[in-house]
């Protein structure tokens, strides 16, 4: 009886069940091993993940709580905290900057692997070109700060010289180190990457919330002035008196300043981001290939059409700024000239985007399906920048629809407003089927990458199939090819010659016909480059105070001050990103076609 007990449980403890049973419970141990297993490789990099994803995630929050006490302009927070948190964020990202230099710079060994699709050459050219703005923004504020040095805080000073040096490290990062795929210190290096990530992004919310300071109280200004009510206008102005006879220049140019550096900072996190997710990544060699260098063959109407759209926004742009001020009908003159000018443009958008969808439905393509964080990128923040463009605009139609007021561009707007909706829907769809349409057979790759040289040349049969045998003549080219025809090579009857020198065989260059040009091609090149610019065109007319949101009174009857000016507090600094993205991402169409 004991026995019989001890062998129950002994059969207990090995799981004996019956032979129906035993059965039935081998796929559910088969599915627990196989889950098992993956939870164990990827745990330690889901992890990772998720917690440097939470620890920028309260870095933001941190600064955002900072700023909203700042913007309640209370006694207990100033400006000269937030500087401070900034300033220190800022001080980390540049010493993990300089670990990641010097432990590349050390591990001379090993080579770094590459994501080709990071980032373009033109890209980093244009953030170079913006960084060099946002300079010239932190000497104005140094100057600035010399001016009213005997009554302003320490910090004033020293965070642009902080903010300086962090861009110029930032720039020499992005140039020589933003396409490197990490393999080593994983979970270190997503923390560091993280942070640089979310300090680009506070420091876009803190340029976005000062820029959106100063249009409300020079709106604030026109209503005063206007008789539309008693506003309290915010002055931010030290009290003292300037030490130079340069303090109100300074700051007054640094609010032309402000969208450059605001872009900036926006297109270094989405890049830095793309190398977050890029950390323990295996690269697919097959699809890890630059394109050939594009050809502008054929480029007239588009750019001819561009420039004349740039043209008229800047004429827009003056003849606004300069009138919008003034008496009520030149006002209402100015505002509906500015509706017209929009329809026409976003008609033309429209169209072109539309003709470029109906070549890509006449040639059929399969799409790309291979592994590209940086186009699943672009294509997430173009979804998610729209989102800020469509609310204003349907608040638009609602308070066009809804009011009882009836001023001269009332219509006008509600065009307008339809058209925004509809443009951001074809350029989208425009985009992400340029970006996803897979290449065509036969075209060459990038010449800055080398082709795969010729290792053997094959005589009297083909080449074997790669069985774990080393070429060492090409590991070791600068030596002679020696034991080529060894006894084994002779008897299986092939014969393998070293490969010549490019000297001993130049290539036929001449022999090589030139290809008709491609007339859906040149259509798709000229579409790409006409929204380019028109893209421009409507960043350029927001961020340099062409604003008829603020100024047409219709929305802000319907609504009221606070909820409309939270509205577009809101929604015009992702409508500007999403125009200066599009520009990133049509150009990039623009190469692939």
């Amino acid at each position: 009886m004991v026995e019989h007990s001890g062998l129950d449980i002994m059969c207990l403890n090995k799981y004996c069940h019956s032979s129906s049973s035993s059965s039935s419970s081998e796929p559910d141990k088969k599915v627990f091993t196989k889950l098992k297993l993956n939870l164990s490789g990827d745990y330690p990099r889901k992890n990772a993940e998720i917690l440097s994803g939470q620890y920028g995630t309260n870095v933001l929050l941190i600064g955002a709580a900072l700023m909203l006490a700042i913007a309640h302009h209370g006694p207990s927070v100033r400006e000269e905290h937030l500087l401070s948190f900034v300033s220190c964020l800022m001080l980390l990202q540049l010493m993990w900057m300089m670990w990641y230099i010097l432990v590349r710079d050390r591990q001379t060994n090993s080579r770094t692997e590459k994501d080709v699709h990071a980032t373009t050459c033109w890209i980093r050219g244009g953030l170079t070109l913006l960084a060099l703005l946002s300079l010239i923004m932190d000497a104005f504020r140094i100057g600035y700060y010399v001016g009213y040095r005997s009554c302003v805080s320490a910090v004033l000073g020293v965070y642009p010289v902080i903010h300086a040096t962090h861009t110029i490290a930032q720039v020499h990062f992005l140039w020589f180190h933003i396409k490197d795929v990490i393999k080593s210190f994983e979970t270190f290096e997503r923390f560091g990457v993280i942070h640089a990530v979310f300090t680009n992004l506070l420091l876009w919310c803190n340029g976005v919330m000062s820029e959106a300071e100063h249009f409300l109280n020079n709106h604030k200004r026109r209503l005063s002035a206007l008789g539309y009510g008693n506003l309290t206008v915010v002055h931010s102005e030290p009290h003292c008196n300037c030490t130079t006879s340069t303090c109100s220049m300074f700051s007054s140019s640094l609010f032309y300043l402000y969208p450059f550096n605001v872009e900036y900072h926006i297109f270094v996190s989405a890049m830095l981001f793309v190398m977050w997710k890029n950390i323990g990544r295996t690269i697919d060699l097959s699809s890890n290939r630059k394109r050939q260098a594009t050809k502008t063959q054929g480029l007239t109407v588009g750019p001819v059409l561009g420039l004349l759209a740039l043209a008229s926004t800047i004429g827009i742009l003056v003849v606004y700024v300069t009138h919008v001020e003034e008496s009520l009908q030149t006002r209402q003159s100015a505002i509906s000239m500015f509706y017209i000018y929009g329809i026409v443009m976003l008609a033309f958008m429209c169209s072109a985007g539309a003709s470029g969808l109906l070549i890509y439905r006449a040639d059929h393509m399969p799409l790309d399906t291979s592994k590209n964080p940086s186009r699943q990128l672009d294509t997430e923040l173009l979804f998610g920048s729209s989102i800020g463009s469509w609310l204003m605009s349907w608040c638009s139609i609602v308070a066009v629809l809804g009011t009882d007021s009836s001023p001269p561009y009332r219509w006008t707007n509600l065009i307008y407003s339809l058209l925004i909706v509809l443009e951001k829907y074809i350029q989208n769809l425009f985009v992400v089927e340029s970006l996803y349409r897979q290449q065509e057979d036969g075209e060459s790759e990038d010449p800055e990458l080398p082709a795969t040289p010729e290792i053997f040349s094959v005589t009297s049969s083909l080449a074997p199939p790669y069985d774990g045998i080393i070429n060492r003549a090409y590991v070791t080219p600068d030596r002679t090819c020696v034991n080529m025809e060894n006894s084994d090579q002779e008897e299986s009857g092939q014969v393998y010659r070293c490969p010549r020198k490019p000297s001993e065989a130049p290539l036929p260059v001449g022999n090589k016909e030139s290809e008709p040009p491609n007339i859906k091609r040149q259509i798709l090149k000229n579409i790409a480059v006409f929204l380019i610019m028109c893209n421009i065109s409507l960043w350029i007319l927001p961020a340099f105070g062409c604003r008829p949101q603020y100024d047409n009174g219709l929305e802000q009857e319907t609504f009221g001050f606070s909820i409309w000016t939270a509205v577009l507090n809101f929604a015009i600094p992702l409508n500007l990103f999403y125009r200066m993205h599009s520009v990133a991402s049509l150009f990039e169409v623009f190469r692939r076609v």
